[in-house]
């Protein structure tokens, strides 16, 4: 088993041979009981060329790409890279099934509920948004082992949620890894391919989802066409640089008006707006800010805003934008909409709800009316919420 470990998580020899062939090429793999016939000590014939046989694994849009990229590779008959392909999703409360799940129906390719996998022989697999741990045992069934399609430049984000992460940092750089995938530990493998970007301005995650996919995708494919190749050049994660990209739960939506800048909010609402709404506490109701926008020049200069004292989550309602203007850290956000039992306009919450409020307590302290930060149940409740809230989207 030492061997087999060795040969399948080291350098693979280049494949040899040219010319073409009515069926690709085979060897034994060294230290294996292989035999002259080209078969492993399990009796599964290893190809030195393509076409591969792939087995996919995968969820999300990210990922759906990805296949997207694979199953038009196995559909170019001229190119003849890859011959087989198979893919592996995880259960959804959906009824149509994730977006990979979707695709793999859609292009009739034949599709696994983790933790099925399928009896087949295969190549090699690729993971691209996958969510679970790979045990050994399966990584040892590929003869070239499973390749990873990572949206970020690791060690740098290694986990869950890195295109979250990116722009929740504001970092200005991103890009995406192809590696090859370790037992026991996500993310953790050598760098078969590595590929940076900046990161446009003010996008979302959704966007930059969509422009690393689409990378990422290419990036495969040219890695799957010299593959013996690419794992010989493969180099190792460095030691320094590493962070980690944990997965976001509902906690991380409440905005904390004291503590928070107006960039950061921002960069919350970019990373996670579309996932989660943004939360936020006002008259012991929550409620959820569903569009953000950033407040002009124009209107901070409004006497309104500074002719008055105000403290971190304070609402203004501007009539001439219309927006909400809140108060944090270190200056204003704007909200054009909210939801308080149904999705308000900045103009029906003011109608409805701030202008009686101030019209009946017309003594009180106009603090008394702010946004305050929402605390969450405990943390099993909290895990609840988010599971509702992808049973939702």
């Amino acid at each position: 088993m030492r061997v087999l470990v060795r040969r399948c998580w080291g350098p693979l020899p280049a494949g040899g041979g040219a010319g073409r062939r009515p069926s690709p090429p085979c060897r034994a793999l060294a230290g294996l009981g292989g035999s002259p016939g080209g078969e492993d000590g399990r009796g599964i014939r290893v190809r030195e060329k393509p076409p591969w046989r792939v087995l996919f694994f995968g969820t999300d849009q990210f990922a759906r790409e990805t296949l997207r990229a694979l199953h038009a590779a196995r559909e170019n008959k001229e190119e003849e890279l890859i011959e087989k392909l198979e893919v592996v999703t995880v259960p959804s409360p959906s009824p149509k099934g994730l977006p990979v799940k979707q695709y793999a129906v859609q292009s009739q390719l034949p599709v696994y509920e983790w933790p099925d996998v399928g009896s087949g022989e295969y190549d090699v697999g690729v993971v691209a948004s996958f969510g679970r741990l790979l045990s050994e045992a399966l990584i040892l069934k590929f003869p070239y082992g499973i390749l990873n399609v990572h949206p970020s430049c690791l060690p740098r984000w290694r986990g869950p949620a890195p295109i979250i992460h990116t722009v929740l940092h504001g970092d200005t750089v991103t890009g995406v890894t192809i590696m090859q995938i370790r037992p026991k530990r996500f993310d953790v493998g050598p760098i078969l391919k590595q590929e940076t970007i900046p990161v446009p301005p003010k996008s979302t995650a959704k966007e930059l989802e969509t422009v690393l996919s689409r990378l990422g995708a290419n990036m495969l494919i040219s890695v799957l066409k010299n593959l013996p190749e690419s794992l010989n050049n493969g180099r190792q994660q460095p030691t320094e640089g590493v962070t980690h990209a944990p997965k976001i739960s509902a906690g991380t939506s409440c905005i904390k008006w004291e503590e928070q800048t107006s960039e950061e909010i921002f960069r919350l609402y970019r990373a996670i707006g579309n996932i989660i709404p943004l939360q936020t506490l006002w008259m012991e109701n929550t409620i959820k800010l569903l569009d953000l926008v950033e407040v002009n020049s124009s209107v901070l200069a409004d006497p309104k805003l500074t002719g008055q004292a105000v403290i971190p989550g304070s609402i203004i309602y501007h009539k001439q934008s219309p927006i909400l203007l809140v108060c944090c850290k270190d200056g204003w956000i704007g909200v054009r909409s909210v939801m308080l039992k149904k999705t308000l306009t900045a103009t029906d919450f003011y109608n409805g709800y701030l202008h009686p409020w101030h019209q009946k307590n017309s003594q009180a302290c106009p603090s008394q009316c702010r946004f305050q930060t929402l605390r969450l149940p405990p943390k099993k409740q909290r895990k609840k919420i988010v599971a509702m809230q992808q049973c939702i989207k």
